[in-house]
């Protein structure tokens, strides 16, 4: 019985390389992958996250700084093909992971989505200074580990 549940994880996990998009590029291993997806938990609980890509393309064009996060297996992949590029205009880092409902997951949401936003700033209010400093501490680790990858792809 034992084998079985792990043929069924084996299968599992070759549908969702299977699914991944052609442009899911610079695509986050699994230890980034997992930093990255903590970073949005993190946000959302402190209501610094954008989801959803018509949110995520207005905070862009409005000029708002941070880390996109977008799912690999969209389909289709038309959904967001020019959030990327959005993101290079305006010098955003961006990473893709392996699966929306991850990602839908750590934002706090039940339905799977496509990308967030994650900012340093939330967008009511203020934090406190040691949760800011915790956050920024955290969301800069994730940028620059985001940017060295991409940077490797170039």
């Amino acid at each position: 019985m034992g084998s079985d549940s792990e043929a069924e994880k084996a299968q599992e996990k070759k549908k969702k390389v299977a699914a991944l998009a052609p442009i899911a590029r610079p695509l986050a291993g699994k230890k980034l992958s997992k930093k990255t997806l903590k970073l949005v938990r993190r946000a959302s609980e402190h209501k610094c996250l954008r989801r959803g890509v018509k949110e995520v393309v207005k905070s862009i064009r409005r000029g708002n700084k941070g880390l996109c996060v977008i799912a690999g297996n969209i389909s289709p992949i038309d959904v967001i093909t020019h959030v990327p590029i959005l993101c290079e205009e305006s010098d955003i880092p961006y990473i893709y992971v392996h699966s929306k409902e991850d990602l839908a997951t750590a934002g706090a949401t039940k339905r799977p989505t496509c990308c967030v936003l994650v900012m340093t700033k939330p967008t009511k209010g203020e934090l406190g200074k040691e949760e800011q400093e915790k956050l920024i501490s955290e969301y800069n680790q994730v940028a620059s580990d985001v940017t060295e990858l991409a940077s490797s792809f170039i």
